[in-house]
C-alpha cells in the first residue's frame, strides 16, 4: 500500500528567510522617510534567550576601530548626486589624455545630451554612435565575403560497403525473402556506398539495425541480437570502410495456445474455422494480420454485420519460445435483412433501391450482397457518391436474430452527358457521332437520349427513351425513333424506324455472363436495288415488320479487351416485307469468339460467324436487310460490304448467307500493343453458307490502351487482290475488333 503525503509551502519565518516580504494587495507601503520599526511582540510574551553566533568581544577584536582622526572624510556628510555629477564633469573636462587614451567628453552633458536626467547615461566616446542616421534610400550595405580554401570547397565523400552476417540462417527457415526485403529498405543500400562522413554511415547503420530487428520480429524472432560496427580496411591504400551488421536470430517463437474471447456464434465454429492460425506455427506478423482480416470479413458474410475484431494479445515466454495468442471479438447480434432507408440528394427513392437488391426481407445478412447492391447503385451512373450501411433495429427476427435496416446515403451527380466519337473505315469513310443524354429525366432511371450521326456514307438522327432496371434488376426497356440516310456501294436508303426492346445487356462496368434481348421493329425504307431484268438500279419502297430475339453467353474477363474465356451469341429475326405482296422470312446469325493468354503480354484470339436468311428470294428482301461481308468488323482488307456476288456495275448485291473467321495475335507492352491478324469470309446468294470461294485479308494493327478500353488502328491488305479492290485498307475505332 502506498501512502501519499502532501505539505504546505513554508513561510519566510518558518524557513529562516530574512528577505523582505511583499505587501499584500491593498496594504499601505511606508515611505522611505517613515520610522519603520519591526513589529514588537506583545508585552505578555517572553522571548527565549538566543546566544549570538559571534560574541561581542570576538567581533570587536577582529574588526579594527574606525577613528575620525585617522580619516577626516569619515565625519563629512555625503554630497548630493547633482554635486557629484558636477564634480565628475569638471574633472573630465580638465584632464589631459595620456598616450593611447581617448579624449574626455567635450562638455559635461550626458552621452545623449540630456542634462536633466537624475542618473546619466554612460559616457559615449565614439562620435559615430551619436551621429544622426542617414536616410533609408541612401543606406548602403556592403556584403562581407569570407575567403575559402580550395580544399574546403571540395566535397569529401567516404566510401563504404555493407556486410550482413548471420541473416541467412533465419532466411532459410522463413517463407519470405528477408535478405531481399532488407536490401530493398536498407538505408545503407540506398546510400550507394557513399556518405559525407563516418557519422552519416553510423546513423545509417543504426537505422538498419532497427530495420533488421523489425524484419526478424515480423517472422517470429522476437529476441535477436544485432550488432553494428564500422570496420576500416586493412589495406592502407584502400580507404573504403565496411558497415557490418552481425545477426544472431535466437529462438523463433511459436503459438503454444490460441484463445478466442467471443460470444457464441451460429454455427459454433464460425470464428475458429476462419482463423488460419494453428498451435505450433511460427508467430508471423503477416499471417496473424491476414487471419484477423479473414475473421473481420467472414462474420459479416455469415450474419454478423456489427462484428468487431479487437486488439490481439500475444504473451511470449522467452525461456521456452512459446506464445499464447488471445483475440477478443465482439460479434454483436445476428442479423437478417429488413427494409431500406435513404437520405441526401436523392436520385430515386427507397422502393427503387429494393428493385436493385438481390435479397429478400428475412434472409440472413450477407455483406457480399450489400457490396453487390452498392455496385449496382454505382452502375446507374447517377451518383457522385453513395454509401450503404447496416443499422440495428432491435426488432426480433426469430432464431436468435434481429432485423437489420440498410441505410443508403445518396449524393446525386450531374444527370446530363454529352458524348461524341469519331471513326474511319475503308469503304465507309469517316463517321462522327454525338449524343445528349439526361439519365434521370423520368425517375427512377428514365433516360432521354438524343443522338445524331454524320459521316461520309451515313447521316441520321433519333431519340431514345430508356428505362434501366425496369421493375427488375438489370432489365432495360427501350423505345427508339430514328431517321437516317445510308449511301453505300450496295444500296442507297432513306429509312424511318420505330423499335421497342427489352434486354439484359453487359456494360463496361457491369459485365454479365448471360444476356438476352427481345423486341419489335417497324421500318419504312426507300432503297436502290439492282434490277436483273433491266440491268440498272431503281429505288423501291419497303415496309418491314418484325420481331427479334437474342441470347448471349460470356465467360470472358473483360468486355472491351478480353484475354481469357469465350463468347457465344445467337440472333433470330422473323420478319415480313410488304412490297407488292407479303413476304415472310427469318434472319438468323451465330457468333462465337475465344481468347487464350499465352503469357502476360501475348493473347491469341479467334472468332467465327455464320448467317442465313430462310424463306424468301434474294430480290424480295430489302437490300439493307441482306447479308454482307467485308469491312472493319467483318473481313479486314476489303471495303465495307465489298464481298459477295457483284452486279455487272461492279457493286455488291448482298446475299442470303455468309461465313467469316478471324485469328489475331495480340502483344501488349505497357499502354501500347501490336496485333497481327488474318481474316477470311464470303457472302453467298444461297440460303446456307457454302464455305467456298473464301477471300482472305492480312494485316497489322496498333493499340493504345486507355482506362475505358483500347483504341484500335488496323491496316490490312487483301490476298489475291481483284480488280477494283484497294491495296491498303485502314480501320480506326474503340475496342478490339472482336
Amino acid at each position: 500500500m502506498a501512502l501519499a503525503l502532501t505539505s504546505a509551502p513554508a513561510s519566510a519565518q518558518d524557513t529562516g528567510d530574512t528577505r523582505a516580504q511583499q505587501p499584500a494587495m491593498g496594504e499601505q507601503v511606508p515611505d522611505a522617510g517613515d520610522d519603520v520599526r519591526p513589529p514588537q511582540p506583545p508585552s505578555d510574551v517572553t522571548l527565549p534567550e538566543v546566544e549570538p553566533v559571534i560574541p561581542d568581544n570576538e567581533f570587536e577584536t577582529l574588526v579594527p576601530p574606525l577613528d575620525a582622526e585617522d580619516d577626516p572624510e569619515l565625519d563629512k556628510p555625503l554630497e548630493t548626486i547633482e554635486a557629484f555629477e558636477r564634480r565628475l564633469a569638471e574633472q573630465q573636462s580638465d584632464a589631459e589624455p595620456s598616450e593611447g587614451q581617448a579624449p574626455p567628453l567635450a562638455t559635461p552633458a550626458l552621452s545623449d545630451e540630456d542634462a536633466t536626467e537624475e542618473i546619466g547615461d554612460a559616457p559615449v566616446r565614439d562620435t559615430e554612435l551619436v551621429a544622426p542616421l542617414p536616410p533609408l534610400d541612401q543606406f548602403e550595405v556592403t556584403p562581407v565575403e569570407f575567403a575559402k580554401d580550395a580544399a574546403d570547397q571540395e566535397q569529401v565523400e567516404v566510401a563504404y560497403k555493407v556486410d550482413v552476417e548471420g541473416l541467412a540462417t533465419a532466411d532459410k527457415e522463413s517463407d519470405t525473402d528477408m535478405k531481399g526485403e532488407f536490401n530493398s529498405l536498407s538505408a545503407l543500400k540506398k546510400g550507394d556506398g557513399k556518405a559525407a562522413n563516418a557519422a552519416m554511415i553510423r546513423a545509417r547503420l543504426n537505422e538498419d539495425q532497427q530495420l533488421l530487428q523489425t524484419i526478424l520480429e515480423s517472422e517470429g524472432w522476437f529476441s535477436p541480437e544485432i550488432r553494428g560496427r564500422i570496420v576500416p580496411s586493412r589495406d592502407e591504400s584502400n580507404k573504403e570502410l565496411t558497415a557490418r551488421l552481425s545477426v544472431t536470430p535466437g529462438k523463433r517463437y511459436v503459438f503454444s495456445d490460441i484463445v478466442i474471447d467471443a460470444d457464441p456464434t451460429e454455427p459454433p465454429d464460425l470464428i475458429k474455422d476462419n482463423l488460419a492460425l494453428e498451435v505450433g506455427q511460427p508467430i508471423i506478423a503477416e499471417r496473424v494480420q491476414g487471419a484477423e482480416a479473414q475473421i473481420a470479413v467472414a462474420l459479416p458474410e455469415n450474419g454478423y454485420p456489427f462484428a468487431e475484431v479487437g486488439d490481439r494479445d500475444i504473451l511470449l515466454d522467452r525461456d521456452t519460445g512459446d506464445g499464447v495468442y488471445t483475440l477478443p471479438v465482439k460479434t454483436g447480434p445476428r442479423g437478417r435483412f429488413d427494409g431500406f432507408t435513404t437520405d441526401g440528394d436523392l436520385a430515386f427513392n427507397a422502393e427503387h433501391i429494393r428493385v436493385l437488391s438481390r435479397f429478400k426481407r428475412g434472409e440472413l445478412y450477407d455483406s457480399r450482397k450489400v457490396d453487390d447492391l452498392r455496385k449496382a447503385l454505382v452502375a446507374t451512373n447517377l451518383f457522385k457518391a453513395v454509401s450503404v450501411e447496416p443499422v440495428q433495429t432491435g426488432e426480433p427476427a426469430g432464431n436468435d436474430s434481429e432485423y437489420v435496416t440498410l441505410h443508403v446515403h445518396q449524393e446525386a451527380g450531374p444527370p446530363r452527358t454529352i458524348a461524341g466519337s469519331l471513326g474511319y473505315a475503308a469503304g465507309e469513310g469517316f463517321t462522327a457521332e454525338a449524343s445528349w443524354t439526361h439519365r434521370n429525366l423520368f425517375p427512377p432511371e428514365g433516360a432521354l437520349i438524343g443522338h445524331a450521326i454524320a459521316g461520309t456514307q451515313q447521316q441520321g438522327a433519333g431519340v431514345t427513351f430508356r428505362r434501366s432496371n425496369a421493375g427488375k434488376r438489370d432489365r432495360t426497356f427501350e423505345v427508339k425513333a430514328e431517321a437516317f440516310h445510308n449511301n453505300y456501294d450496295a444500296y442507297s436508303a432513306y429509312t424511318g424506324r420505330l423499335a421497342a426492346r427489352i434486354s439484359r445487356d453487359s456494360t463496361p462496368i457491369w459485365q454479365k455472363r448471360y444476356t438476352y434481348a427481345y423486341g419489335v421493329e417497324l421500318l419504312a425504307t426507300a432503297e436502290t436495288d439492282y434490277n436483273a431484268e433491266t440491268g440498272d438500279r431503281k429505288r423501291r419502297t419497303y415496309y418491314i415488320a418484325g420481331v427479334n430475339g437474342q441470347l448471349g453467353f460470356d465467360t470472358t474477363d473483360d468486355l472491351l479487351n478480353p484475354t481469357e474465356g469465350y463468347r457465344l451469341t445467337a440472333l433470330v429475326q422473323p420478319e415480313a416485307t410488304v412490297n407488292k405482296g407479303f413476304n415472310p422470312y427469318v434472319r438468323a446469325r451465330i457468333d462465337g469468339s475465344t481468347y487464350f493468354s499465352v503469357s502476360d503480354s501475348l493473347v491469341l484470339a479467334g472468332r467465327v460467324r455464320l448467317g442465313t436468311i430462310q424463306g424468301v428470294g434474294l430480290y424480295d428482301i430489302a437490300p439493307s436487310r441482306r447479308l454482307y461481308a467485308g469491312g472493319g468488323g467483318s473481313v479486314r482488307g476489303y471495303a465495307y460490304q465489298g464481298l459477295g456476288e457483284q452486279a455487272p456495275d461492279g457493286k455488291p448485291i448482298g446475299g442470303r448467307s455468309l461465313n467469316e473467321a478471324s485469328v489475331e495475335a495480340r502483344y501488349r507492352f505497357g499502354n501500347y500493343g501490336v496485333v497481327a491478324f488474318v481474316d477470311a469470309g464470303q457472302a453467298y446468294r444461297e440460303t446456307m453458307p457454302q464455305f467456298s470461294d473464301l477471300r482472305y485479308g492480312v494485316g497489322l494493327g496498333g493499340r493504345f490502351y486507355t482506362n475505358f478500353g483500347p483504341i484500335r488502328l488496323d491496316v490490312a491488305t487483301p490476298i489475291n487482290r481483284q480488280p477494283g479492290e484497294a491495296r491498303i485498307n485502314v480501320y480506326v475505332s474503340i475496342g478490339q475488333a472482336f
